[in-house]
């Protein structure tokens, strides 16, 4: 008998930990050789550990939320056959410690407070008793009036307070419960307190008339009604791709650390998507060399792959720029929270129709019905001024409410 102790290996990118998601084995099980250990995560997907040998497992390092460091013993097996030499494990980088925001304040709990007992007899009119039985309402709980009686008035003030005219509660009270922030959802809370930490944020919201657009959109789905479903996010992509070159600050990089923000020439176009475990941000690559249907196709593929759980780490890094949609649920306007180390996002909202007035094309104006949508920009103020995300927004807009410039080389 020996022992083979597994260590959790290099996984790449510079990970220098990572977090035990999910173990399939206890202590005590016995494993088959290639069979499934745990799940632990980086920053940047999930990946299962296979064991290399067969064996039973004897130790294992931690429990579901805890961090092991690379290269730090994982599970320990005792095994009859021969231990493979353990693979090279690349030293983890020297991380520099960060500062921790002081701790929050302990909530004050509150103090218990005792039970009223109810008098031993309420001091009510038969009638206003045979009411309130009547409506299954204690007499103890209607506040009394000044000479201690409950009349016919303090019962109407007991109905009206609890519920506005009806007495039952608005829903049962259920107990509290205890959820431990692992995994995805720790990524989720920590990405996003570090963005809003260290970025800057500002948000600049237009209004844009979409009309058009709807109109296109649904002759396009007509004829092609054998290629898929065009949504808005295939147009807005191809938008934002025709007007970035003007403004190259948007679809950048910044690394403060080193104090130096890259432009970058590609659209590697993260879509911000909502998952079973949490949110996640598959990458369109290139997404400038796309056409409507492919970007179409590729946004529902990375979609359902984020959501079945099948999508690989290399689609899910190296994003330029995000857009964020809420779809249906838009809202009328978001502040979205931008994608570090990106500088900017992206958020369009709800399409809703309201008259506006219209050029009547003889000089007057009239009232029509118009589809409108909001488009939410927010921006890393260290690197992009708010001039230029208003100018890139317009330029948006002009594209959008003119999509036959969408549809030519």
């Amino acid at each position: 008998m020996s022992r083979f102790t597994f260590r959790l290996p290099d996984i790449g990118e510079g990970i220098a930990e990572a977090e035990i998601v999910a173990w399939h084995v206890a202590v005590g099980d016995t494993v088959a050789e290639d069979g499934r250990l745990a799940d632990v995560m980086t920053d940047k997907a999930t990946v299962e550990m296979e064991s290399p040998v067969a064996g039973r497992v004897v130790e294992v390092a931690g429990e579901v939320g805890d961090r092991v460091a690379i290269g730090s013993p994982l599970v320990v097996i005792e095994t009859t056959g021969d231990v493979p030499a353990p693979a090279p494990v690349a030293a983890a980088p020297v991380v520099e410690p960060v500062a921790e925001p002081p701790p929050a304040p302990e909530p004050i709990k509150p103090e218990p407070v005792a039970a009223i007992e109810p008098a031993a007899r309420v001091l009510a009119s038969p009638a206003v008793r045979a009411r309130a039985r009547d409506l299954g309402i204690d007499l103890a709980r209607v506040r009394p009036g000044a000479e201690g009686r409950v009349r016919h008035a303090d019962l109407d003030q007991f109905i009206a307070y609890n519920a506005g005219g009806g007495y039952t509660p608005a829903g049962e009270t259920r107990a509290d419960e205890a959820i431990r922030v692992i995994g995805l959802r720790r990524r989720i809370a920590e990405n996003m307190a570090a963005a809003k930490r260290h970025i800057p944020h500002f948000t600049y919201v237009e209004e844009i008339d979409v009309t058009e657009l709807e109109r296109v959109r649904a002759e396009l789905n007509d004829a092609h009604a054998g290629r898929g479903k065009l949504t808005m996010l295939p147009f807005l992509i191809t938008a934002i791709c025709r007007a970035i070159p003007q403004f190259p600050m948007i679809n950048a990089r910044y690394d403060d650390e080193a104090g130096v923000v890259t432009r970058h020439g590609a659209v590697h176009l993260g879509l911000a998507t909502q998952t079973p475990g949490g949110l996640m941000v598959p990458v369109i690559r290139d997404a400038q060399q796309r056409n409507l249907w492919q970007l179409a196709s590729e946004i529902a593929r990375l979609a359902e792959a984020a959501r079945n759980g099948t999508i690989g780490v290399g689609e899910l890094s190296g994003s330029t720029l995000t857009v964020t949609s809420l779809g249906p649920l838009g809202g009328v306007a978001t502040t979205p929270v931008i994608n570090r180390p990106e500088v900017a996002i992206i958020g369009p909202n709800r399409i809703v129709e309201r008259p506006m007035f219209v050029s009547d094309g003889m000089g007057g104006e009239r009232v029509a019905k118009r589809k409108l949508m909001n488009l939410s920009i927010s921006c890393d103020h260290r690197v992009v001024d708010g001039w230029d995300a208003a100018s890139f927004v317009q330029a948006l807009r002009r594209l959008i409410e003119t999509p036959t410039l969408l549809l030519v080389a």
